[in-house]
């Protein structure tokens, strides 16, 4: 048998994955999960946003049952209150807006406040929060409802 000589490239054949490659796979890897890892926080901060915007528009639901169940009052204008009025004592508006106040704060942070502007035909609910978490450029979120007596 006689040996043939082979070619000097197919001596030097590589035979694995360089060193270069492997850093540049993770390196792209990392880029990747970095981009997930911004996505999910960013649907974080979406989530915690359309949370407190959901709780605001049923806490203006839960003033809107209680203008309903008094509509007189409503008309004559007892249920108004501006956003840093504070309600009054002894009547059934002023016991409203005391515990309508304090539920907004316990849902939606200590700087929750809301309004309500009633005339003869209808009624204008403001619900105002601080969505300084959320991902929205305005810290200030407000919503309004409005209502037919």
């Amino acid at each position: 048998m006689s040996r043939t000589a082979l070619p000097m490239t197919c001596i030097r054949r590589q035979r694995g994955v360089g060193l270069i490659e492997v850093l540049i796979t993770v390196l792209v890897l990392a880029v990747g999960l970095l981009g997930l890892s911004a996505l999910q926080i960013s649907s974080l901060k979406n989530n915690q946003s359309a949370m407190q915007r959901s709780l605001a528009v049923v806490q203006s639901y839960t003033i809107v049952e209680a203008i309903r169940a008094d509509t007189e009052s409503a008309k004559q204008g007892r249920f108004n209150i501006t956003l840093d009025g504070t309600p009054g004592e002894g009547t059934f508006p002023a016991g409203v807006h005391t515990l309508w106040r304090a539920q907004l704060k316990q849902n939606l942070g200590e700087s929750a406040t809301g309004a309500v502007s009633c005339s003869n035909i209808k009624c204008a609910i403001t619900v105002q929060w601080d969505d300084s978490r959320g991902s929205q450029g305005s810290e200030i979120q407000q919503i309004v409802t409005e209502v037919l007596l």
